[in-house]
């Protein structure tokens, strides 16, 4: 796997533009469109929370018909969530307006929103908006980086990541960009991913990879504990590598889902480190469990503690924060097997083992935990279960931001 200068341009055949529509925001864009020259095998994944936007319901109808999917419109600014009738309806206008302009039928149109909730999208910005980028779309990688700048909101770097594998002798390039700053908390986490490849794939496989990715990537990131209503990776494969056609979990399938892994763990860090206010990436791996599902749900609770992220934001290596947030996880374990680690690029540092707290160098625990990213180690010593998960530091400014997020 080879990592290369891109985004949701890099496969072969996709094409972007963006542009500023005025939905909320003035004096920057804030529409994207991402486009195949052909049409695309296509997989999802969506929020869980009871409480959906109107594009998540429109592309989860999309995703599971037999149809294709050939462009996504997404807009920034406004959620079109809890809009009723009229918000699936400005989902539809947007897609019809795609086919309008690009002759792509409307059901393979994919739409995606982020930003307030309960306010109605102005569909007439929307069909403009559309049209406008239909006539700008280019195959750059530029292109693809300013649409990755459109779909930000509080974020405050736009991120996005390329790769190629090599894959029954043919060069696939898998890409993809993301958003998400705050609202972010598994199942998924608050975010919008969109990724392309020219991978040959099969729908089948291509859902069952994306799914399991996003549960050991996306699914394993924290920011605030609120799952947001808007919550979507679209991905998109439309064969033009040429490779033998994945249709089984061969060689080349396990191939695709590494690079698959690598290209969304890597947008869920940066979204973790982008956290609102954030100052630094948090991470909690948890090795020896007695199972992986106890490993997920002892690092989401170190990440997802206040205390813990407080603590972070602080630089206090008080680690009876994460030991706390462990006990109360719903995970049985034995105290007495536990070893608790520092570590960022500075060093590691041992301050809890086997039940007993570790006399340490302060001034070295400081030192580590001033890094721009800090890891918790904990080995459980129970049995074979590994995990990590990624969040940010707890800071005044998580709350300056919400506070003011809608004026």
């Amino acid at each position: 796997m080879k990592m290369i200068t891109g985004g949701v341009t890099a496969a072969e055949g996709f094409a972007a533009a963006s542009c500023e529509a005025n939905i909320k925001y003035k004096g920057r864009t804030d529409m994207a469109m991402v486009y195949s020259k052909t049409p695309c095998v296509c997989a999802g994944t969506f929020t869980t929370n009871v409480v959906k936007a109107a594009c998540v319901k429109w592309d989860q109808q999309v995703v599971a018909s037999k149809e294709p999917m050939q462009a996504i419109v997404i807009n920034s600014g406004i959620a079109n969530a809890a809009t009723g009738a009229e918000g699936f309806a400005a989902c539809e206008a947007t897609a019809k307006a795609v086919e309008k302009a690009l002759g792509v039928p409307h059901q393979q149109v994919g739409v995606a929103s982020t930003g307030v909730i309960g306010m109605q999208l102005p569909v007439e910005k929307l069909a403009h908006g559309v049209a406008v980028m239909s006539t700008q779309l280019e195959e750059s990688i530029q292109a693809g980086t300013d649409a990755s700048k459109a779909i930000m909101t509080t974020d405050t770097v736009n991120k996005e990541l390329a790769v190629t594998v090599e894959l029954g002798g043919k060069t696939v390039t898998l890409g993809g960009m993301s958003k998400g700053s705050g609202m972010i908390h598994p199942n998924m986490c608050t975010m919008l991913a969109f990724l392309t490849t020219d991978a040959a794939i099969s729908k089948e496989l291509l859902q069952e990879a994306t799914s399991q990715v996003v549960s050991d990537t996306f699914n394993m990131i924290t920011v605030d504990g609120d799952t947001s209503t808007n919550d979507t990776l679209l991905i998109m494969a439309n064969g033009l590598a040429k490779n033998p056609e994945i249709t089984e979990k061969n060689e080349d399938y396990n191939t695709f889902v590494e690079a698959l892994r690598f290209v969304c763990e890597t947008l869920a860090k940066k979204m973790a480190a982008d956290g609102e206010g954030a100052s630094k990436l948090f991470e909690a791996k948890v090795k020896n469990a007695k199972s992986v599902a106890d490993a997920k749900v002892l690092a989401r609770a170190i990440v997802g503690s206040n205390l813990s992220k407080a603590a972070i934001f602080g630089c206090d290596a008080n680690f009876g924060r994460f030991l706390c947030a462990m006990g109360y996880s719903g995970v049985s374990f034995c105290e007495e097997d536990v070893e608790l680690f520092f570590e960022s690029s500075v060093g590691k540092l041992q301050v809890f083992d086997h039940g007993t707290p570790v006399a340490f160098d302060e001034e070295m625990a400081l030192a580590i935990m001033k890094a721009d990213a800090v890891t918790v180690l904990v080995d459980m010593h129970e049995g074979d279960g590994n995990a990590t998960a990624w969040g940010c530091d707890l800071t005044y400014d998580y709350v300056k931001i919400n506070a003011d997020y809608r004026s």
